[in-house]
């Protein structure tokens, strides 16, 4: 998966998350005034605020005709109605125009906004939608029109870790205070998006570790030979036989009228998923289209430290395990309104049947931003609106977990406390977590070797590298453990309420763990945010049990393999720049995950010869029937968890897989 802003706020972090978060997902208007004066200025939420990220010095003003484009995230009406229709699932699914007259904001409002931001200059297009309208103009139409002044900030880099990505140093243009608009037009803007130009968002998917594994040039095995590693060069056809897509294959069904989408934040390398296709994984590509549509101006050229590598394996895993159909990638600035305009896009195109991405962040780094005054308190309620008109419109959508195992805050925020991911917490997209799948290896470093066997599929986590790492090192393995913090994606949402569809399944609500990292230290960060920032090491925990306690939604959804261990190869023209082969195997993390689900839901679509949507009714509706067409990895031991969360012996769910690893033939059965 692609994690995050890497904004470390000064130390500690989030007390009560749920109850700073929770009524995000109410995506409740303002309180109404007794006698409301329509003129009146209204705060609106607005994007994030660079002034208060940490080491941030400003340097100027910003000049007046700096070109600015600025995203107007409308209230979708009739709300409850959407989000239960998408939570118990559509029986039939709405046009683009349907859903923009059933669930978008009426002309009236539309027109009463964009003639308002005419006055000062600024060109709108309202997106079929009626829920996003992108308004361009310059930095003074912006602060006449929206009373902010907008300033030059330098912005520090902050520094990758884990084998997570960083974020460079930028100079950008951003607000210190909230937008304002007359009470009229506020009552409906859910979000202003765009007052910044800050580049918020850091790839992340993972490589191994190439100080304890290294390549053997001179091994017979070719994948030894490119990683140090016998099974971690695995293709889009190991993935299609590990999880039965070859059924689907078998019957004719490769994606044919279908197509797919990636939403990313970064350029393809052009060429590299043709390359990928036809000579790597070896695929047919022929009578398919491949289009490229940047979003608000695109993201610029491609680079490996922007992420690059995250858009080209997108693109060739969802493409191969799809070789028919054709494929669409919304490539966008790395930026809220980028990201967000890119997710509408593809819904008020309506021209895929199924889409992925694979960049997010911890859901404690979100809440810490708000309350820091660094991100809108609608930040999430923005991308919902995305993600139900998709399942309103029969879209489906995928969503990377994570890479940091049950602490996903560690891996952003540096805090210690048990957090999941955002996006992919939301209800209404299905959240791709991670496995292991078997594989033995041997590691090395500077005082020994160790060999590492992992005998069956289990959930991932590198708990089980911690030993090896510490004895190669010669270091305690408290020291191995706090700097591998790193697997799949999983844990109970505070963000988001527990959806319909999980409600009555066993594992939704109560968990199996084992707790090696017992969270301390705890330290305020901002006014209201208490978070731990170190652990205390258990070397062998006992398998512990308990219940939600009232949390949110349970993510992942379901899992395949993601461990670079066992993981996949890829094809990065980009990695030239920085001196690097341009094919690499041992790539992983829940970014391979998202699209090969992604590639497959347009595989079964083809199968089936419709649109199958938001899969998430449907899926835990099967996992609960007899003869389930997932594999629950369902045994609670320190040998199937990811880093907390393990096996619900004998349920349908656990926190570590979710429901578990699919046989997509049978699924699609189900779905059809």
């Amino acid at each position: 998966m692609i994690r995050t802003r890497k904004a470390r706020l000064s130390a500690g972090i989030v007390l009560g998350v749920a109850a700073i978060m929770a009524p995000l997902a109410t995506m409740a208007g303002p309180a109404a005034a007794s006698t409301p004066n329509p003129n009146a200025p209204e705060s609106v939420a607005s994007g994030i605020n660079v002034a208060s990220l940490p080491g941030t010095t400003v340097f100027g003003s910003t000049p007046a005709n700096t070109p600015e484009t600025v995203s107007f995230i409308l209230r979708e009406r009739d709300l409850n109605i959407l989000q239960a229709e998408a939570q118990q699932g559509f029986t039939k699914y709405l046009s683009v125009s349907g859903f923009a007259s059933f669930f978008g904001q009426t002309p009236a409002n539309i027109s009463a906004l964009t003639s308002y931001l005419a006055k000062y200059g600024i060109k709108t297009d309202v997106y079929a939608d009626d829920v996003d309208v992108s308004a361009t103009g310059t930095a003074g139409d912006f602060d006449a029109a929206l009373a902010v002044t907008q300033k030059q900030y330098h912005v520090p880099a902050f520094a990758a870790r884990d084998g997570l990505n960083a974020i460079p140093a930028q100079n950008v243009h951003g607000i210190a205070t909230s937008p304002l608009l007359p009470y009229r037009l506020s009552n409906f803007v859910l979000a202003i998006l765009g007052l910044t130009n800050y580049g918020s968002y850091a790839s992340q998917a993972v490589h191994v570790n190439t100080n304890y594994v290294k390549p053997q040039p001179s091994s017979s095995n070719a994948c030894v030979a490119l990683t140090g590693l016998a099974g971690a060069c695995n293709l889009p056809s190991n993935f299609a036989a590990d999880y039965d897509l070859n059924g689907l294959y078998n019957k004719g069904a490769d994606g044919a009228g279908q197509t797919l989408a990636i939403v990313t934040l970064a350029a393809v390398d052009p060429g590299a998923p043709q390359y990928f296709w036809k000579n790597i994984a070896h695929v047919p590509s022929t009578g398919r289209t491949f289009t490229v549509q940047n979003i608000d101006g695109g993201p610029g050229a491609p680079s490996d430290a922007l992420g690059t590598g995250e858009t080209d394996l997108d693109l060739e895993q969802s493409g191969a395990l799809a070789y028919g159909a054709n494929v669409i990638d919304y490539q966008a600035p790395n930026s809220d309104p980028g990201f967000a305009d890119a997710f509408f896009t593809a819904a008020s195109q309506n021209v895929a049947s199924t889409v992925s991405a694979s960049w997010g962040e911890s859901e404690t780094y979100v809440a810490a931003s708000i309350l820091a005054g660094q991100e809108t308190s609608t930040y999430l309620a923005a991308f919902d609106e995305a993600f139900l008109e998709f399942a309103a419109q029969g879209q489906s959508g995928f969503l990377a977990a994570g890479d940091a195992g049950a602490y996903d805050a560690s891996g952003d925020l540096g805090t210690t406390n048990l957090s999941a991911d955002t996006s992919a917490d939301s209800p209404y997209m299905t959240a791709s977590g991670g496995t292991t799948l078997p594989w033995t290896g041997t590691l090395t470093g500077p005082d020994g070797t160790a060999t590492v066997t992992v005998p069956t599929q289990r959930a991932w986590g590198w708990d089980y590298l911690w030993p090896a790492i510490a004895k190669i090192n010669d270091e305690p393995e408290a020291a191995a453990a706090e700097a591998t913090v790193v697997g799949g994606g999983g844990g109970f949402s505070s963000a988001e309420v527990s959806p319909f569809y999980q409600e009555f399944v066993l594992g939704t609500h109560n968990y199996h763990a084992v707790k090696y990292l017992t969270p301390t230290d705890y330290e305020t960060i901002v006014a209201g945010l208490v978070e731990p920032t170190a652990w205390n090491f258990t070397p062998a925990p006992s398998v512990t049990s308990g219940s939600a306690d009232g949390r949110g939604r349970a993510v992942p959804d379901m899992s395949a393999d993601a461990d670079p261990q066992s993981g996949y190869l890829l094809y990065e023209p980009s990695f030239a720049g920085v001196g690097q082969p341009v094919l690499q195997g041992g790539w992983g993390g829940t970014s391979f995950v998202a699209p090969q689900f992604n590639g497959s839901t347009a595989v079964i679509d083809s199968a089936l010869g419709h649109r199958v949507g938001l899969l998430n009714p449907a899926l835990y509706a099967a996992a609960d029937r007899h003869g389930s067409p997932f594999n629950p990895l369902a045994t609670a031991s320190t040998s199937n968890d990811n880093l907390y969360y393990t096996g619900n012996p004998g349920g349908v769910y656990n926190e570590a897989v979710g429901l578990g690893i699919p046989d997509l033939t049978k699924l699609a059965g189900d779905l059809g």
